[in-house]
Formats: structure tokens, C-alpha cells, sequence
């Protein structure tokens, strides 16, 4: 049962990448006026996601150990690197690739 739970929070780290993403891709476009900077659909289904996901984590927070959640929040950072690179065509440098390396480690040596 618990790993049901980590891997509804490991989806919900999923979405929160994916809302990241959507919130660079707004940044990245010019606006007529200030006010559609933060009044868009992808800021707004960003920030909605968001909501979404914290509701989900707090669900499975009672579920799962709670030393188990900044492991798989860590998961983002992967997540976006991938993204940025695939969605948004960003270079992936020797630093983020080895930064994110060491989360992976992180990750595998924690959860041994």
C-alpha cells in the first residue's frame, strides 16, 4: 500500500515539473500588458497543478514514511532537466548533468 502512495507522489513530482516548464514557456513570451504576464493559461493551469499536487502530497503524506517525501521531490529536478531539454530545446551542460547525477546517487543510496 505504501508504495502506491510514493508513486502518487512520485507522479505528483512529475506534474510539478510539467508546471514548471509551463511557467518558463510563459516567461519566455512578450505580453501586451503586465497583467497577462500572470493572467495566461499556462500560468494559470501552472499554479493549478500546483494546488493539485500539494492536496495530493498531503493525502499521501499520511501514508508514507515521512522521510520518504524530499527523496521523491528530488525527482523534480531530473524531471526538468529532461523537459527543458525535449520541450523547451535548452542545452543540458556538464553541471547539470552532473548535478542531477549526484541527486540519482542520492536517491539510490538513500532508499538502499
Amino acid at each position: 500500500m505504501n508504495r502506491m502512495f510514493m508513486l502518487l507522489m512520485l507522479a505528483g513530482t512529475f506534474f510539478t515539473a510539467i508546471s514548471q516548464v509551463l511557467l518558463k514557456q510563459s516567461a519566455n513570451k512578450k505580453y501586451s500588458h503586465p497583467l497577462l504576464e500572470y493572467l495566461n493559461w499556462r500560468v494559470i493551469m501552472a499554479y493549478g497543478i500546483f494546488f493539485g499536487v500539494l492536496l495530493l502530497n498531503t493525502w499521501c503524506y499520511t501514508k508514507v514514511d515521512m522521510r520518504f517525501g524530499p527523496v521523491i521531490d528530488t525527482a523534480a529536478y531530473v524531471f526538468v532537466l529532461i523537459f527543458s531539454r525535449v520541450i523547451l530545446n535548452e542545452k543540458i551542460t556538464k553541471g547539470k548533468l552532473v548535478g542531477n547525477l549526484l541527486i540519482i546517487a542520492g536517491i539510490l543510496i538513500y532508499t538502499m
